[in-house]
C-alpha cells in the first residue's frame, strides 16, 4: 500500500512543481512522478538531513516531509531546465 502512496505523492509533487516552474504543458503523468520521486530522493540527500526531517522516500508523509520534497523536485526541475534551455526560468 506504501508503494502506491508513493507514486501518487510523488506525481502529486511532481505536478505541483512542474506548474511552479512553468514546465506543466511539456511534460505527461509519468514524468510528473519521476521528477516527483527524483526529486524526493535529491532532498533526501541534501535538504533532510540539514534540517531533520525525511522525505516521502522514507515512508514519512508528514507536512515537513511534503515539504522537502517538494523543494527537492522544484530543484530537480531547475538543473533540467538549465542544462535544456540554459537558464532556470
Amino acid at each position: 500500500m506504501n508503494l502506491i502512496l508513493w507514486i501518487v505523492i510523488g506525481g502529486i509533487l511532481g505536478w505541483l512543481a512542474s506548474l511552479v516552474m512553468k514546465t506543466d504543458a511539456q511534460q505527461g503523468l509519468l514524468l510528473n512522478v519521476v521528477v516527483g520521486i527524483v526529486g524526493a530522493l535529491l532532498s533526501g540527500w541534501l535538504l533532510a538531513p540539514m534540517l531533520g526531517t525525511g522525505t516521502i522516500n522514507s515512508d514519512d508523509f508528514s507536512l515537513a516531509s511534503l515539504g522537502v520534497s517538494f523543494v527537492g523536485a522544484l530543484i530537480l526541475l531547475a538543473i533540467v531546465n538549465l542544462f535544456r534551455r540554459g537558464r532556470v526560468r
